[in-house]
C-alpha cells in the first residue's frame, strides 16, 4: 500500500505578510546569532511584535547536538512559548524540530512550528527528519518521526538573497542529491517521482544563475521551490547511500553536508547502477531532463546524467577534489564505514552495499 500526504502547509510569498495571522501568541524564534541581526529577521520581528510576545533563541550552531536540544528545552521552560518559528538553514530548522519532538516524547503537547528556510538545501521545512550530531562519537544520526513535521513552511525567496555563492552551490547540490536519491529510493512512487524530477530540473535550470546573480528572484525562488519539492519527495521515497556516507564524513571529517553529498553523489550513482531497476530510473531522469535520447540504452543514459552533473559542477565551480586529510581519513575509515552501514538512510537505497564497497567509495574521496 502507498500512502502519500503533505501534512505541512506550504505558503509561498512575503514572510511578514504570511505571518500576519499570528495574534496574541508567545513566539520563540530559533535562529543563529548571525541571522538574529539580519534586516530580514528584524522586519519579521517588527511585524509580529505589536501583536505578540517575541523572544529569540540564538544558540543555533552548525550540526546541532543533544546538548543543544537540552539548552533549547531550558529556554522553552523559561519563556513558555506556544509557537516556534524556525528561521535559518537546516541546522536551525532541525534543532527546532528536535526540541519540539523531545517535548512530545516527554508527554507535553506539540507546539505549533513554522519553518522559514533561508537557504535552498535541506528541505527540512517539509520533512519528518532531523539530523543530530554526536561529536564524542564522530557520528550523525538522522531522526525520523511524524512529530518532527512543521505545521507550516513559508518559502520567501528574498530570505535567500544574501546567501554566499559557495553556500548557494553546496546547498543546491544537496537539493540535487535529495532529488536523485528519491528517484531510486525503494519507496519511490509516481507521486514522489513527479516532485523529484521537477526539483532536479529546477536545480539544473537555476543553480548557476543564482550564483552569478544572487538577487535574481526567479532563480532564488526556483531553487527554494526545488528544495521543498525534493524534501517532500525523499520524505516519501527515502534517501540512500550518498546521504549515509555524507552524514559520516561530515561528522568525522567536518565536511559541510552539501559538499559531502556532492563528493559522493557520482560514485554512488555508478554503484547503484549495478541494479537494473536503479539504472532504469536514472535513465528515465536523464531522458526527462533532455540529457539523453530515447535511442540510448539505460547505462548510456546513466553516463549522460553523470556528464550533466559534471557540467553543472564545472559551471558553479564545485571542486570534486578531496578536501580531507588522507591520513585522518585512513585513521577513521573503519569507524565511518561502521556508521554508514548503520545509518537509517541506507535502508532505502536500491542496493545494500557490502562493507568493502563503502570503504572503497570513502577511500576514493
Amino acid at each position: 500500500m502507498i500512502t502519500f500526504s503533505i501534512p505541512t502547509e506550504v505558503q509561498i510569498g512575503d514572510a511578514s505578510q504570511l505571518l500576519s495571522d499570528l495574534n496574541g501568541k508567545r513566539i520563540l524564534i530559533v535562529c543563529d546569532s548571525f541571522l538574529a541581526n539580519s534586516e530580514n529577521l528584524k522586519e519579521i520581528c517588527h511585524s509580529l511584535s505589536s501583536r505578540n510576545k517575541i523572544e529569540l533563541f540564538t544558540k543555533v550552531k552548525p550540526d546541532p547536538t543533544a546538548s543543544d536540544i537540552a539548552v533549547g528545552i531550558r529556554e522553552l521552560q523559561l519563556f513558555k512559548p506556544n509557537t516556534l518559528i524556525a528561521y535559518g538553514g537546516g541546522s536551525a530548522i532541525d534543532l527546532a524540530k528536535a526540541i519540539n519532538h523531545t517535548l512530545v516524547n516527554f508527554g507535553y503537547d506539540k507546539l505549533s512550528l513554522i519553518a522559514i528556510p533561508t537557504t535552498s538545501g535541506t528541505g527540512s521545512e517539509v520533512t519528518n527528519a532531523s539530523v543530530i550530531s554526536i561529536p564524542e562519537r564522530n557520528q550523525k544520526i538522522p531522526l525520523f518521526d511524524r512529530s518532527l513535521l512543521p505545521e507550516r513552511a513559508i518559502l520567501d525567496a528574498k530570505q535567500t538573497f544574501t546567501v554566499p555563492s559557495q553556500v548557494t552551490v553546496a546547498t543546491g547540490i544537496d537539493v540535487l542529491t535529495h532529488a536523485i536519491e528519491a528517484i531510486v529510493g525503494i519507496n519511490a512512487s509516481h507521486f514522489s517521482d513527479a516532485l523529484a524530477e521537477k526539483a532536479a530540473g529546477l536545480v539544473f535550470q537555476y543553480l548557476a544563475l543564482a550564483t552569478i546573480e544572487p538577487n535574481n528572484e526567479q532563480a532564488r525562488s526556483g531553487l527554494l521551490n526545488a528544495s521543498c519539492l525534493a524534501g517532500i519527495a525523499f520524505n516519501h521515497a527515502g534517501l540512500g547511500l550518498a546521504h549515509a556516507i555524507a552524514h559520516q564524513i561530515g561528522a568525522t571529517m567536518h565536511v559541510p553536508h552539501g559538499r559531502a553529498n556532492g563528493l559522493v553523489l557520482l560514485p554512488v550513482i555508478r554503484f547503484n547502477s549495478h541494479s537494473t531497476q536503479a539504472a532504469a530510473r536514472y535513465a528515465r531522469l536523464a531522458r526527462t531532463l533532455g540529457f539523453a535520447s530515447s535511442y540510448e540504452n539505460d547505462l548510456q543514459c546513466v553516463e549522460r546524467l553523470i556528464e550533466a552533473i559534471c557540467r553543472l559542477y564545472e559551471q558553479v565551480g564545485f571542486d570534486v577534489s578531496s578536501v580531507v586529510d588522507e591520513a585522518e581519513k585512513q585513521q577513521h575509515i573503519q569507524h565511518m564505514t561502521d556508521c554508514v552501514l548503520n545509518d537509517i538512510t541506507l535502508t532505502t537505497n536500491p542496493i545494500q552495499p557490502k562493507r568493502s564497497c563503502v570503504e572503497a567509495i570513502i577511500a576514493a574521496l
